[in-house]
């Protein structure tokens, strides 16, 4: 089933109207610590010193030689940590904590990396800042400038080393978000609400917006509103949608 072109066109210039003054909001905060809503991984893991250790909150890694509260990767070519944020953020600091027993020099040289892609498990993003080689201080802040991003890595490329982290933090804010609502109304013979993923998914591909990051969802399923029916047959069968476009502006 083919949306109507009329219907497509319509949709298309109302979309890209309503997105230039629609209704905007802006949520975050620069005191939170974006890390917590994440979930960390690495390259390899030392014993129980796990990924998700990195972002517990605790900075000094804990008591002396036991450092129950870093990551730490095995010795190996490139030893990457990656932080999943769960949404798309401007990230204006990432502040790395080092183990603070020993070892500086585990976490110095490390690439910090931002942004949307898993290339490469995520270390081909674009290099906010390295830390430095050697490192002389156990927590370093630095500024990425409101890069934006989903991943933040840290990987020690070129080098068979290991990569040890006893805290990530993370600040910054989420984009600017755009919802747009609409209420469409068009004709079809076939079950709309049988064939609702379906609609969605032509309605998506109609837009022919050049938008990296967009969502369309019904905010109600498609139901038959009414039938004209000729001879005891229905000739045309309206279908009211409901739909929500949610925008992410970057």
């Amino acid at each position: 089933m083919l949306l109507p072109l009329r219907y497509r066109k319509a949709l298309h210039y109302l979309l890209s109207h309503t997105l230039l003054s629609g209704l905007v909001s802006v949520s975050g905060s620069l005191a939170e610590n974006l890390a917590f809503k994440g979930t960390a991984t690495q390259s390899s893991t030392v014993g129980t010193w796990t990924a998700q250790r990195s972002i517990d909150g605790v900075r000094n890694g804990g008591e002396p030689e036991i450092v129950s509260f870093c990551s730490h990767t095995s010795s190996e070519s490139n030893p990457w940590w990656r932080l999943d944020l769960q949404d798309y953020y401007d990230i204006s600091t990432v502040i790395i904590s080092a183990r603070p027993d020993c070892c500086l020099d585990q976490t110095s040289g490390a690439e910090i990396r931002i942004g949307d892609s898993l290339e490469n498990n995520g270390n081909n993003n674009p290099i906010c800042a390295v830390t430095a080689e050697p490192l002389l201080d156990e927590t370093t802040s630095f500024s990425c400038h409101g890069m934006k991003g989903r991943y933040v890595n840290v990987v020690r490329s070129g080098r068979t080393t290991n990569l040890v982290l006893c805290e990530v933090e993370v600040y910054g804010v989420l984009p600017y978000r755009q919802k747009t609502f609409l209420r469409l109304k068009f004709s079809s013979s076939g079950d709309v609400a049988a064939e609702s993923d379906k609609i969605l998914h032509q309605l998506q591909s109609a837009l022919g917006l050049n938008i990296s990051d967009f969502k369309l969802s019904w905010t109600q399923l498609p139901k038959k509103e009414e039938e004209q029916e000729e001879d005891g047959v229905c000739q045309m069968c309206a279908a009211l949608l409901h739909l929500q476009l949610l925008l992410t502006v970057f």
